[in-house]
């Protein structure tokens, strides 16, 4: 009988392939050329022994999950400020951030004093990075970055150098690079720092000879301070203020300046743009607009403190949480503030007899209830 080896060598295939292991281009990092490369010019720069970086890749992986989450999504939603700030104005944040006050009150007040920076922006960042040190992620920060370094063009440049500041990083502390775990873009610890900034900005602020980001908060709120004041945070002056914005002005033009403060008071006035309060800020402003579906804009005027915050993450969204949970923590710890979650729930009606029911019923159509004024 005569073999057709036509039909029988893909069916053998079909068999067979799934059997043999498959490697994808990217699993060892080490055997990349891009990778060796990359070694030898930071070993090269740096002074370091290429060797270990070389073995430590080795054992660095993909992890298709860091580009899942670092891909901006395909189709963009709407913008809510309203759901955005829902996520850090609420109970939790807020009960976490007023025992971290008093947990760490004389480091915040010294940070004050050293920094120029508030407890309560201090906290806050904290509160919306990880809350207070719950969630600081657990990816393995070597394997993170490799992926984003090596397998994200898009910011392949940004990761490769934070990928180097690591190893750096793991040098000075006298650790194996394997051993740090953050976020899926390599941030660390409570403050959620990129290796470079832990190198730049971080400080030992509890005095124990070392920085430590996880173990407590300490390290953690006068880094923060450092952070802020470095990129030119100042001492006792306001944030953000909400605006007036008439109904003839244009805003558009405004808020496409950008959010590095540019625009004079003189020049806002003109416009028909002015700031709510009795004690107008003399400075430059940005004017920043909170988008919610179905809602008015909300508008605000930002400051050079507000500016700053955004060094932090580069977001107005991001920027405006973070002040007004720092206001309401400042006003919960004095007891004027009380989110919406902590409301005291409605006292429920007590059942009526039948005979109290017709009665209201009665009431009710010889005298229409009053609509009740809602606010937006």
């Amino acid at each position: 009988m005569k073999i057709q080896t036509r039909y029988l060598l893909p069916r053998l295939l079909a068999v067979f392939l799934p059997l043999i292991p498959w490697t994808p281009a990217y699993a060892d990092y080490a055997a990349r050329a891009d990778v060796s490369a990359f070694v030898e010019e930071i070993a090269v720069r740096n002074q370091l022994d290429a060797a270990p970086i070389h073995a430590a890749l080795s054992r660095a992986s993909h992890n298709p999950r860091v580009i899942e989450l670092i891909k901006p999504p395909a189709t963009r939603g709407a913008r809510s400020w309203r759901r955005y700030r829902s996520r850090f104005i609420d109970r939790i944040h807020l009960d976490a951030g007023l025992q971290a006050w008093t947990q760490y009150a004389a480091n915040l007040r010294r940070a004050e004093k050293e920094y120029g920076v508030p407890p309560e922006i201090i906290l806050a960042i904290l509160g919306v990075e990880t809350i207070y040190g719950r969630n600081t992620g657990n990816f393995e920060t070597l394997s993170a970055l490799a992926t984003l370094a090596f397998d994200y063009p898009p910011r392949a440049e940004l990761f490769r150098g934070e990928l180097e500041a690591l190893f750096l990083l793991a040098r000075e502390q006298e650790r194996d690079p394997a051993s740090y775990s953050g976020s899926y873009a390599g941030a660390l610890g409570w403050p959620q720092f990129l290796p470079s900034s832990v190198r730049r900005y971080a400080v030992d602020f509890d005095g124990d000879g070392r920085v430590d980001f996880n173990a407590d908060g300490n390290d953690a709120i006068g880094s923060i301070a450092n952070y802020l004041r470095e990129h030119g945070w100042v001492a006792g002056a306001p944030v953000a203020v909400k605006a007036q914005v008439a109904p003839h002005a244009d805003p558009a033009p405004f808020i496409e300046a950008g959010v590095e403060p540019s625009l004079t008071p003189a020049r806002l006035a003109e416009a028909g743009i002015h700031p709510l309060g009795d004690n107008p800020h003399a400075g430059n402003a940005t004017l920043i607009d909170l988008e919610t579906p179905g809602e008015d804009v909300e508008y605000w005027l930002g400051y050079r403190n507000f500016y700053v915050i955004t060094r932090y993450n580069r977001s107005n969204f991001y920027a405006m949480a973070v002040f007004q949970l720092a206001n309401a923590l400042r006003d919960s710890r004095s007891g004027g503030f009380v989110p919406e979650s902590r409301a005291a729930p409605k006292k429920a009606a007590k059942p009526a007899s039948r005979a109290k029911a017709r009665v209201k019923a009665k009431a009710k159509v010889r005298k229409p209830a009053q609509r009740r004024k809602t606010r937006r």
